[in-house]
């Protein structure tokens, strides 16, 4: 099925759409598979989405590839998704330059094997130039070290003098964060039926539209994302303004 078939206002897409990316172990486990089984399969919902997203407009798509507490997980699954990390970006490579696709990452990067940071790096300059889509790999990434990290950083300027506490304000510290490129992600979708941030952009998301499906992660496909796309165009985004106050400000919108 073409994303054609699906009634979508080009008008009305997210700018920037991130997804949690979670059920490989166990789309795994229902197919009596080992746990990397089902990352290895998650990688074709990857590159799915990255496809279709690039193909309707969407601007920035962030996926949450490995969070800070997946570093908890046995050795042996920590290095198979490390290599599974970079056979993607080696061979998604040609079709991020062939598509304008720039590789971003977000995280503590530093705390990712040399090989993977090699890689990263070397993806990440030769994308500098894409311009269709950003697409941000979320690696070794969690959302309360990100804030922690930004308060540490502006600290550091405070004592240098280089900020004076009365400038500090939302604006300011979205600065300081690893996003700060980054528009907040205007959808957040969460495979496998999890109601929960699970510590991914908690700043970001402060008024982004959840979208939860039961789908485990492996199983997302084109179809699957029309759907959070389409659910996404049916709601209205208030920002704490009244029904009132919003149709007055798109009648003031229209007439300019």
């Amino acid at each position: 099925m073409s994303h054609s078939d699906f009634p979508l206002d080009r008008n009305n897409l997210p700018r920037h759409v991130a997804v949690i990316m979670d059920g490989n172990g166990r789309w795994a486990k229902l197919r009596g598979l080992p746990r990397i089984r089902g990352h290895v399969a998650g990688v074709e919902s990857v590159r799915a989405l990255v496809t279709l997203a690039r193909k309707l407009g969407v601007s920035y798509l962030t996926l949450f590839a490995f969070s800070e507490e997946n570093w908890h997980r046995p050795s042996m699954e920590i290095r198979a998704l490390m290599a599974l990390l970079r056979r993607f970006l080696q061979q998604e490579l040609p079709d991020m330059l062939e598509n304008g696709i720039a590789l971003r990452a977000i995280g503590d990067l530093k705390r990712l094997p040399p090989a993977v940071q090699r890689d990263l790096a070397y993806a990440i300059e030769a994308t500098a130039g894409g311009e269709q889509m950003v697409l941000t790999l979320a690696l070794s990434y969690g959302g309360r070290s990100e804030i922690v990290h930004a308060v540490q950083s502006l600290a550091q300027d405070l004592l240098a003098g280089k900020v004076r506490p009365q400038e500090i304000d939302a604006a300011l510290f979205t600065r300081y964060l690893y996003t700060v490129d980054l528009p907040d992600p205007d959808l957040l979708i969460r495979t496998s039926g999890e109601f929960r941030l699970s510590n991914f952009l908690l700043w970001q998301s402060a008024y982004t539209e959840l979208y939860v499906t039961e789908t485990l992660w492996p199983d997302f496909r084109e179809e699957d994302f029309i759907k959070a796309l389409t659910e996404y165009q049916q709601r209205e985004r208030r920002y704490g303004l009244t029904q009132d106050q919003i149709a007055a400000l798109n009648s003031s919108n229209s007439r300019h």
